[in-house]
């Protein structure tokens, strides 16, 4: 007869078998040799071996060169060098399948021996009737409730739950720094925005790499090895202009134009908020995810990767700026909703308002003030609410991460 056992349980075996397959793993890497062992490999040796080196015949020993020592025992520069780039070339290919299995760090690479082993994340498949319509009604508000348990250890503890603003999950702040998934800094910042209006992603909805298929992901792989891309690497704005410069000749067989060459430092200055020079990692590979996405998925293909709580957002919205109750915005009211997807709160701040105040200035080669006229046009458009929603849709996505950076251009 099975025994069932509960997820906590099945961690605590896997986090056991790790432990002695990782002690197991440091036995052969680092063998320590006993005194006893010592003592009987020497009294096993042939009296031929046993004879004095030539430096220690005449019954004396004799002193050996310092040069002599070095060049018998440390390896020559040439044997150094194919060491170090056989490790450099070990490094980026852990970090290559990190990317791959969307996994952040490794279980090993974690700082305490005791902590839980990440989870692997299994990439989405697109089912057949992905790209039909989904219909969302928008009378009727569907108010996901929160799990009641902890979505690492399934424990119950009431007021010590913090919860997912993306979706239902709810954690313990101890389980996810068990789990090497949030660090200091990180972890205070969640326990004081997971229960305001700001709200806090989990590591599940904060990565926005991982709605990418096996096949988009792969696709985006090649491009950055051949664009020599290392992952879990910063970029500064050179480095992103070489790499939308190869995008361009791959795709369209032209170099950028001054005016797009404007908009991808645009783009980079949205994603370094702090003004540090460089780019971090997640965020570019954020964006870089949400633009195979924009690319290569359609509308209604992006609206299915919509949770409930983000559909309720998305109502809440179109609701207050349906002033009449005619189901009809226009393109103007639709572009400001799609900005306030982006509206960082500080951490003080309890209030939902939406303010444009928020989105932060927009430059002057945005296409926003370059495009005014074709803007204009758009501004009395009529929008409706299944229209909306599909409009907003990747900008919803892309307001997931915790970071403060925008990984998506304000609409045009």
């Amino acid at each position: 007869m099975g025994v069932l056992m509960s997820k906590k349980q099945q961690v605590e075996k896997v986090q056991k078998c790790s432990s002695v397959v990782s002690a197991f793993k440091m036995g052969l890497k680092e063998p320590g040799p006993s005194a006893h062992q010592t003592d009987s490999v020497e009294e096993e040796e042939a009296p031929g071996e046993a004879s004095p080196p030539p430096h220690q015949e005449n019954g004396r020993d004799e002193e050996v060169e310092p040069g002599e020592a070095e060049s018998g025992s440390a390896p020559s520069t040439s044997q150094q060098t194919p060491a170090s780039t056989r490790e450099e070339c070990n490094v980026n290919q852990e970090a290559w399948n990190r990317l791959r299995d969307g996994k952040g760090v490794e279980p090993e690479d974690l700082d305490k021996t005791h902590q839980l082993t990440p989870p692997t994340f299994v990439r989405p498949v697109r089912d057949a009737n992905d790209d039909q319509p989904m219909e969302v009604a928008l009378g009727q508000r569907e108010q996901p409730v929160n799990d009641e348990m902890c979505e690492v250890c399934e424990v119950w503890t009431a007021d010590d739950l913090y919860p997912c603003r993306t979706c239902t999950r709810v954690f313990h702040d101890g389980c996810l720094s068990e789990m090497g998934y949030l660090r200091t800094d990180p972890l205070q910042e969640m326990r004081e925005s997971a229960h305001t209006a700001t709200g806090w992603s989990c590591y599940y909805c904060d990565n926005v790499n991982l709605l990418l298929t096996e096949e988009e992901m792969y696709s985006l792989m090649e491009t950055f090895k051949q664009c020599k891309i290392i992952p879990e690497s910063c970029l500064v704005s050179d480095e992103l202009l070489q790499y939308r410069h190869f995008l361009s000749k791959q795709l369209y067989e032209k170099d950028l134009s001054d005016e797009q060459e404007e908009e991808v430092l645009a783009q980079f200055a949205a994603l370094d908020p702090e003004k540090k020079g460089q780019i971090e990692w997640p965020d570019f590979l954020y964006h870089e995810s949400l633009e195979v996405l924009r690319k290569f998925r359609t509308k209604n293909s992006l609206t299915r990767l919509l949770t409930a709580k983000e559909r309720d957002h998305g109502r809440a919205v179109f609701l207050g700026l349906d002033l009449d109750k005619d189901g009809v915005i226009t393109g103007a009211e639709s572009r400001w909703a799609q900005q306030s997807w982006f509206q960082k709160l500080s951490k003080d701040s309890q209030s939902c308002t939406v303010s444009i105040s928020h989105v932060g200035p927009i430059s002057e080669s945005s296409p926003t003030s370059s495009d005014s006229e074709r803007s204009k046009l758009d501004e009395n458009r009529p929008v409706t609410w299944e229209d909306f929603l599909r409009e907003s849709a990747i900008f919803l996505l892309a307001a997931r991460p915790n970071s403060s950076a925008m990984h998506i251009r304000l609409p045009l």
